[in-house]
């Protein structure tokens, strides 16, 4: 009998391995970060038990986000699975954190608005141009990623009940984050417009030869 692989070719990887575990389990931390940071309420009235708790989910849901994908490349366990599941957990993590903020009136909802709309965008384009190409994720994108975590971290931690002046470290970090947030997806657009162009130019090439 033949073995089901053929020879030299990787098995591939089960969907059922700890990086795919991590991020569910990240998605599954998602409303309970929602809950607490609502409990955790406004300024002025912050329960802070209910916000630390909120920093900590936050943070934990953040750090499985490197965790899951260090594992992956490093087991080769990167799978079907983990490159859909991966940016959506990240997407409703951090989407949540921006509108409950703005919910409790402590982030302006055309901040919000303008990062969910890029987000999503981006995420909703890359799987639609999949078919010509593969758009990794660039520099752009990832100090994006990273200043994004800072801004929530210092916006959902309780220091509006310091003072307003506690807050300014965060609307610094948050305005840097809308930019960044614009030109990488203006950025992703033009590259998703090149790849595509690319790809029907060089298909039309082959057909013509």
């Amino acid at each position: 009998m033949s073995s089901p692989n053929p020879a030299g070719e990787a098995a591939k990887p089960s969907n059922l391995n700890l990086p795919n575990v991590l991020t569910t389990i990240r998605i599954l931390m998602v409303p309970f970060f929602v809950w607490f940071l609502l409990a955790g309420g406004h300024f002025g009235e912050t329960s802070m038990l209910m916000r630390w708790a909120a920093v900590v989910v936050f943070g934990v849901a953040m750090y499985t986000d490197k965790l899951d994908g260090d594992i992956a490349r490093a087991r080769n366990l990167i799978t079907d699975y983990g490159k859909i599941a991966d940016p959506i957990a990240d997407k409703l993590l951090t989407g949540a954190a921006f509108v409950v903020l703005s919910i409790l009136g402590e982030l302006w909802w055309w901040v919000t608005i303008v990062i969910l709309v890029r987000e999503w965008g981006i995420t909703i384009m890359r799987f639609f141009v999949i078919r010509y190409g593969v758009m990794a994720a660039s520099k752009g994108g990832k100090l994006k990623t990273v200043l994004q975590t800072i801004a929530l971290i210092l916006f959902i931690l309780p220091l509006g009940a310091i003072g307003w002046w506690a807050m300014i470290p965060g609307w610094v970090v948050m305005a840097a984050v809308v930019i960044v947030t614009v030109i990488t997806g203006i950025d992703y657009v033009v590259k998703a417009v090149q790849l595509r162009r690319e790809y029907l130019t060089n298909h039309s090439e082959s057909r013509a030869g």
